[in-house]
């Protein structure tokens, strides 16, 4: 995993946010976090993995944009009409629970193959309740 420039997150997410939001509050109300937790972000501080997902679908990036952005990416916004992004394929927007499950089985065996295979099952399906509820994935996938 690359080492991650949380200020260079940091300043992105304020610029857009002032594109969008007339306020931090706005825009933590939108994302689902609180105004503290956004807060954070602006400030480059660390937050949990699910925070960036919000933050990400708050600002019209796809999921994963923040984690780019601090590794020294570029947020891939999913309303294609947007200036400066590229649109995510379609293809990467919705993914199949199958699909993650089994790409979240594969990734875990090959770096933790000591790792029990229950463990790695529970993992696989708290991976795809994360997913569905940033919107990733769907219920009926």
């Amino acid at each position: 995993m690359a080492t991650r420039d949380l200020s260079r997150l940091a300043k992105q997410v304020k610029a857009h946010r002032w594109e969008l939001f007339t306020s931090r509050k706005a825009a933590a109300d939108s994302a689902g976090v609180s105004k503290d937790t956004w807060q954070r972000v602006e400030e480059g501080l660390e937050v949990r993995e699910t925070t960036y997902a919000k933050i990400d679908k708050a600002l019209g990036w796809a999921s994963g944009s923040c984690i780019a952005i601090s590794e020294g990416g570029n947020p891939v916004f999913v309303d294609s009409s947007k200036a400066g992004g590229a649109s995510a394929p379609a293809a990467q927007q919705k993914l199949t629970v199958e699909a993650v499950r089994r790409a979240a089985f594969e990734a875990a065996r090959a770096k933790m193959p000591a790792a029990p295979i229950g463990d790695i099952d529970a993992f696989s399906e708290e991976l795809v309740e994360v997913l569905r509820r940033t919107g990733d994935i769907g219920d009926e996938s």
